[in-house]
């Protein structure tokens, strides 16, 4: 089946139509899917002239779905440009919820650009959640063999041994099976991360791997009948997933995996966003008002985001109508 894929071209001030432009200029003739672009026109033709790319070149069999509004200036915050972003995801996930794309592709936003578009949400994930009904989403990193389910994400430094507990662990490690299943990897092999040095070297250097991690990874090979194993060491257990010894990783904190992702390959790191009716797929920086409307932004990341769109849409919605009764998160 060819999927429809939907690209949303975020913040009409950063990098985001520029991406899209120089990625789809090297993947649409390449690609087996059909894509709709979603966001202001007059901004993408102007990147396109920036870029030296015909109109008629990238937009050719391309569906583009406007979102008028008025001129905008690059590399500024600017409510204009909020409001076009936001616009052009509510728009993107009205069409997934219809079914007329298969997979959300999203370029960034800026946070303080939507807040000033009066938006009660400063980023993608609370957006999407609300939109779709969706009691809870699930975030993985995924580039090339390596795969990240994070337990903790944007907590300080000082609450994550709060944390790292055992139950939490358990949710983690059976929300980390379901995202490679509706990814279509069925009896994946999870690794969880251990929390202290060497793994904490028997209680020498912490008691979380004794006290709480290695219970919940026991009692879900047990009672849930998961292939999970560790805890490992952070500074091996990444190495070995990256090599294709296990399919995902459970990192414990943000950084903790953000760093084994983006030191592996930072250009090629995209983030899937799981549990919602839809596959959403985005790349993992920001609109890098800096350069934008230079037409120097590398359109690495978007190349990587659209092509795990492209291989997973179809598969997971597959997936998730087979292991979701509903949109609460009732599995």
């Amino acid at each position: 089946m060819r999927p429809k894929i939907g690209i949303t071209l975020g913040d009409p001030a950063g990098i985001g139509y520029e991406i899209t432009a120089k990625a789809l200029s090297k993947l649409k003739d390449k690609s087996n899917a059909d894509f709709i672009l979603v966001g202001n026109k007059n901004q993408f033709l102007k990147v396109l002239k920036i870029l030296n790319l015909e109109p008629t070149d990238i937009l050719r069999s391309i569906d583009f779905i406007e979102i008028p509004g008025q001129d905008i200036e690059f590399g500024k915050v600017q409510r204009e440009a909020g409001r076009i972003s936001l616009e052009s995801v509510k728009l993107g996930v009205e069409l997934a919820m219809k079914n007329e794309i298969d997979a959300l592709v999203t370029a960034p936003i800026n946070k303080e650009a939507w807040k000033l578009a009066g938006s009660k949400h400063i980023d993608h994930t609370t957006l999407l959640q609300d939109l779709t009904n969706s009691s809870k989403s699930i975030t993985i990193f995924e580039v090339k063999k390596l795969r990240i389910y994070f337990l903790t994400r944007h907590i300080p430094f000082s609450k994550i041994v709060s944390e790292v507990t055992k139950d939490k662990i358990i949710r983690g490690i059976f929300e980390a099976d379901l995202s490679l299943k509706l990814l279509g990897v069925n009896n994946g092999k999870i690794a969880v991360a251990a929390l202290n040095p060497h793994a904490g070297e028997d209680g020498l250097l912490g008691r979380e791997e004794i006290d709480e991690i290695k219970p919940a990874i026991e009692e879900a090979r047990t009672k849930y009948d998961i292939e999970v194993y560790g805890p490992f060491p952070a500074d091996s257990v990444f190495y070995m997933a990256a090599r294709g010894n296990y399919d995902i990783v459970i990192s414990l904190y943000h950084d903790q995996g953000h760093i084994a992702a983006k030191m592996y390959d930072f250009r090629r790191t995209v983030s899937l966003t799981l549990g919602l009716p839809f596959l959403r797929t985005s790349v993992d920086h920001g609109t890098a008002f800096d350069i934008a409307g230079k037409g120097i932004a590398d359109e690495t990341s978007m190349v990587e985001a659209i092509k795990k769109a492209v291989k997973y849409a179809v598969k997971y919605k597959e997936n998730y109508s087979r292991y979701y009764k509903d949109t609460n998160g009732n599995i």
